[in-house]
């Protein structure tokens, strides 16, 4: 999560290296998603807005689609949803994409998705009550969402250069949990879940992971070596889950999950500075 991000996220199209940071976060992410959908045996999902802080945008519910769940999506830039378009069509996956442009409404009937799921990106609802209100009636199931761990020593340091006048769109009450919670609790929701995730080795730092790595000599050479021998360079090359969802890179996920000690093992009261996220799960009272 970066605020740079806003301005240059279509480079990630251009380029897809999304580098060893969003690659974790996104293995980790799939694997919270597995439990949910086998949990509410869900069938359709939406994300909304699917714009969030990381890497190649709009490709986060693709294991969904891989699993054969209808997936829709909204974004308020009408050209990164064609791009999100188009890539979901190279990965050949069957895609719903719709523009809105402030998410005051969701143009969809009541309990239209088993879930509904945003990711690090309810910054960008102009009215998060409004929006929430919406999402409660659309969703039948489960609603999913995820924060940035704002208790994490990361999340000022990501957001230096912030002002409300800079970033006029960009609304950072929006993310708060306690408000989430108290919001849907009203429309009747119950939290049924809640825990911070994304957990790797490394701070949840505004720059590459591979250049961090590189500044430590000993850690560094110590998690570089632990990749296994046929992905020795990938370290300097680009890095993004593109081509496991393409079939070429079967290894992927399990070599991800290498750097996931700290997720499986580390105390509440050390993830409460070292984790990167957040997430809130929710089911009708």
């Amino acid at each position: 999560m970066a605020i740079p991000i806003i301005n240059d996220w279509e480079k990630y199209f251009r380029i897809p290296h999304e580098g060893l940071g969003s690659s974790y976060e996104r293995v980790i992410l799939n694997n919270l998603l597995d439990k949910v959908v086998d949990r509410f045996d869900i069938k359709s999902a939406i994300e909304t807005p699917s714009f969030g802080f990381t890497g190649i945008s709009g490709i986060n519910l693709i294991h969904l689609a891989d699993r054969g769940i209808d997936i829709t999506l909204e974004d308020h830039d009408p050209d990164r949803l064609k791009l999100i378009q188009s890539l979901w069509q190279e990965l050949k996956q069957p895609l719903t994409a719709k523009l809105n442009l402030d998410y005051l409404h969701l143009e969809y009937a009541d309990k239209s998705f088993d879930l509904s799921f945003s990711f690090s990106a309810l910054w960008f609802v102009r009215d998060l009550k409004q929006y929430l209100t919406d999402l409660s009636r659309i969703s039948s199931k489960a609603i999913f969402i995820s924060v940035p761990n704002q208790s994490g020593i990361g999340y000022k340091g990501q957001l230096k250069g912030y002002t409300p006048e800079l970033y006029p769109d960009l609304h950072i009450d929006h993310i708060d949990p306690a408000s989430i919670i108290a919001i849907l609790a009203k429309l009747g929701w119950h939290l049924s879940d809640s825990a911070l995730f994304d957990c790797p080795l490394w701070p949840d730092i505004g720059m590459n992971k591979e250049d961090y790595l590189g500044k430590l000599p000993i850690l560094g050479n110590v998690l570089k070596n632990s990749i296994d021998k046929n992905r020795q360079s990938s370290i300097s090359k680009p890095v993004s889950i593109l081509d496991y969802y393409r079939g070429l890179d079967q290894g992927f996920a399990a070599g991800m999950m290498r750097y996931s000690w700290l997720e499986r093992r580390a105390p509440q009261c050390f993830k409460r500075v070292w984790a990167h996220h957040y997430y809130m799960l929710f089911r009708p009272r």
